[in-house]
């Protein structure tokens, strides 16, 4: 549903009924959205509906065409959504190093196989989180993270087919190839 450049109007010059209007007549869609990003907390897709249209009133100015106030609250949404995603991606990766760092304060020799096993586990977490958002990255992490479909399942889930589930996790494998040799290398170089 298309706002009326009436509302718009309304709500640019600080009416609060207007922004109450806009908000109801669209948070549900930029909820559905937010609720696409499959690592999302319930939790975190409220803040960010909140965050949306935050953002949305307080740059309405910019909005060049008042019809597509739904696209451009969207579009917005999305942003902060990827935001949100990368932010728990650092901190994931700093937890994981972290956690790095205190298993190697550790001298145990027979541990330092586990330490290699979990810095490479991370590093794949990571770089599953990094993969852009959409189908093929849901493939990833329900295959990978979850650990507990097989392909026949995930497609099922998906309401693909099991060779697209296959192609998707071949191309993912390809993908990281040289990007895990890397990252394990820099690893294996820090003290």
């Amino acid at each position: 549903m298309s706002a009326e450049p009436e509302q718009i109007a309304r709500a640019r010059s600080g009416d609060e009924d207007a922004w109450r209007s806009l908000y109801r007549d669209h948070s549900g869609a930029v909820r559905r959205l937010l609720l696409g990003f499959a690592t999302l907390s319930p939790a975190d897709v409220q803040d960010l509906v909140q965050e949306t249209f935050v953002r949305a009133f307080r740059s309405l100015d910019q909005l060049r065409d008042a019809g597509a106030f739904r696209t451009w609250v969207l579009t917005i949404a999305r942003s902060a959504g990827i935001r949100r995603l990368a932010q728990s991606a650092a901190e994931s990766k700093k937890r994981a190093e972290y956690s790095a760092e205190l298993m190697t304060m550790d001298e145990d020799p027979m541990q330092e196989e586990e330490r290699a096993r979990e810095r490479r586990i991370a590093l794949v977490r990571a770089l599953i989180e990094g993969l852009p958002e959409g189908d093929g990255k849901e493939t990833v992490r329900l295959f990978y993270v979850e650990g507990r479909l097989s392909a026949s399942e995930i497609a099922e889930r998906l309401g693909t087919q099991k060779s697209t589930i296959t192609m998707r996790l071949e191309r993912f494998r390809a993908r990281i190839k040289r990007r895990l040799a890397a990252g394990l290398e820099t690893m294996e170089e820090s003290p």
